[in-house]
């Protein structure tokens, strides 16, 4: 097999990333927009020692789940994968990815129950960072095409509320009538890098990703803005001049409004800076908790510990079970968000620690604090085995752990496992229709000690 080929394939499986997988010439063949039984002819593009990638060129007989795409920047946008197909057959492929990344990557076979799916397939997102490039005839913002930084125009994106697409167009308007320049990453040149849409139940929050301290004009936007829209309450300019391609510093002026929005989810209301992390799909994301929650089991003699808390809306909603709530998080403004949270719930049973889990657990452990239950929510990395060991050595009753990447859950589980825990449940949860990401909730249980 070779560059340029073409090649008959069945397609049999999907990779994480949602790509088809057929079989030729005794390789694997990974080709995008492709769905579990479709038929096609394929061009080889990159060819490995055991495998190769590949683009389809025809379509020669569609599975029964294959759909037309309703997106006019699929697949070249980095974003979904699935569009082009139903969306029961998109939950089925990541309950199978799931269920594949514990066997063959954590050696554990749970109980694994049905996935549960989104309520919603489109416009669920809350929040959106759109990169901002230039051209000839001026700034456009959309998202990157995978494995790259080549912005994709977007404004209208079917995953996105309607109102972020007319902010986002009255800001590139305004910034084009300026003349504002784009950030450009190999020079590190231009002012506008990203903007940044958040929204909850209390207004909407719009944040400016700039390579410099500030705007010439601020007032005239925030005038703009406020006269335009009255959902918001917020418009903030992140001053971000450092040579990375992490989106946000935490140095946030607010121009206009609140510095922070609120937002309402399992009978919290939570207030959210621009750095502090929530989930983009609220309506998924209250399912998620409520399942974390009973897995939990949580009674009034527990002290519950909330790993990677963010601004603690996890362990602020099960608070009310437990004698002792706990929340670790390293992202400063998030705890003071957390913090807050607890005044404004008026919630007298929590303590939120700002540093990384690892000294955080060290801290609780030289305080002989000792956390019955443990709840980890961490970033795709997962928890490594660093804070798995210190896991170990609290010694919980159970461990609920909650994943966007069942890769690293299922490595942060067999280490549990080795430890002495056995896991005894777990869910796939889809807060991501259309993309490539699910999330995961797993219960750890103590079998030997």
């Amino acid at each position: 097999m070779k560059k340029n080929d073409k090649v008959e394939l069945e397609i049999t499986g999907l990779t994480s990333e949602g790509m088809g997988v057929g079989r030729a010439e005794g390789m694997a063949v990974f080709v995008p927009t492709c769905g579990v039984g479709d038929r096609i002819l394929a061009r080889i593009e990159k060819v490995h020692s055991s495998y190769a990638f590949g683009k389809m060129v025809e379509l020669l007989s569609p599975s029964p789940s294959r759909i037309e795409n309703d997106c006019p920047v699929f697949p070249g946008c980095g974003g979904c994968v699935y569009r082009h197909m139903t969306y029961s057959a998109e939950l089925e492929a990541k309950e199978t990815l799931v269920r594949e990344n514990l066997r063959k990557l954590g050696g554990l076979t749970p109980e694994l129950r049905p996935i549960i799916p989104s309520p919603e397939e489109c416009r669920y997102r809350n929040k959106a960072q759109y990169p901002v490039a230039g051209e000839p005839g001026g700034l456009f913002a959309g998202f990157y095409s995978r494995r790259s930084h080549r912005v994709i125009p977007a404004e209208d994106c079917l995953l996105q509320p309607e109102i972020f697409s007319h902010i986002l167009r009255e800001v590139l308007t305004l910034c084009n009538r300026h003349r504002l320049t784009a950030y450009n990453e190999a020079t590190h040149t231009g002012i506008l890098r990203h903007i940044y849409l958040r929204r909850g139940d209390g207004g909407i929050m719009v944040c400016l990703v700039c390579n410099a301290s500030g705007l010439p004009f601020e007032e005239e936007l925030c005038a703009l803005l406020r006269e335009r829209f009255s959902e918001i309450s917020s418009i903030v300019l992140c001053k971000n001049t450092k040579k990375t391609n992490v989106i946000l510093s935490d140095s946030c002026r607010t121009l206009w409004g609140s510095a922070t929005i609120t937002d309402t989810i399992c009978g919290i209301t939570a207030e959210l800076s621009p750095l502090s992390f929530y989930q983009v799909n609220r309506p998924a994301a209250e399912g998620l908790y409520r399942t974390a929650a009973q897995m939990a089991g949580l009674t009034r003699e527990d002290i519950l510990l909330d790993l990677y808390c963010g601004s603690g809306v996890i362990g602020l909603s099960m608070s009310h079970l437990v004698q002792a709530l706990y929340g670790i998080e390293i992202v400063a403004p998030a705890v003071e968000n957390a913090r807050r949270n607890a005044l404004r719930n008026g919630i007298e049973n929590a303590e939120f620690l700002c540093c990384d889990a690892y000294e955080g657990l060290r801290q609780l452990a030289d305080r002989g604090i000792r956390p019955s239950v443990i709840i980890t929510d961490p970033p795709r990395k997962g928890c490594g085995k660093e804070v798995t060991d210190l896991l170990l050595a609290a010694a919980p009753r159970r461990i609920v752990m909650i994943s966007c990447n069942s890769a690293t859950l299922a490595r942060d589980c067999a280490y549990l496992v080795e430890g002495g825990y056995e896991i005894t449940d777990a869910v796939p949860v889809d807060l991501f229709p259309r993309t490539a990401h699910v999330e995961t909730v797993a219960l750890l249980s103590r079998s030997r000690f």
